[in-house]
């Protein structure tokens, strides 16, 4: 098997890419990475994503160690999320993966459009 061959077939890169894989993953961490963020702040900052899905996300990047929650014992009750050391690991691929799109997504919406394949993307 060549390192390639085991790179794919590597348990631990499939979870890497599954977590980059999903749409929001990389966006609430992205949104988070200025300090801890109640759910309607980061409602306002990301834009576009019901609260239904925001709390999927929360829990889903919770359950994988990336974002902690604290809930304070007040009246309202008020719940904050931030990321953990380990969600701040994935800040500069985010980063990368984020210039590397904003230089390059004109060429992908292009060939989708060629395609009939369009994103849906605005």
């Amino acid at each position: 098997m060549t390192s390639d061959q085991g790179f794919l077939a590597d348990c631990r890169a499939r979870l890497a890419f599954d977590l980059l894989a999903n749409t929001w993953n990389a966006v609430v961490l992205w949104a988070l990475r200025h300090g801890p963020c109640r759910p309607g702040e980061l409602r306002e900052r990301i834009g576009g994503i019901s609260p239904k899905v925001l709390t999927e996300t929360l829990r889903r990047l919770e359950s994988n160690g990336l974002v902690a929650r604290q809930a304070y014992e007040e009246t309202p009750p008020r719940v904050e999320y931030r990321l953990t050391e380990l969600g701040r690991t994935l800040l500069a691929p985010i980063g990368l993966f984020g210039a590397w799109a904003f230089e390059h997504g004109d060429e992908v919406m292009a060939a989708q459009e060629e395609n009939g394949s369009g994103s849906g993307c605005p």
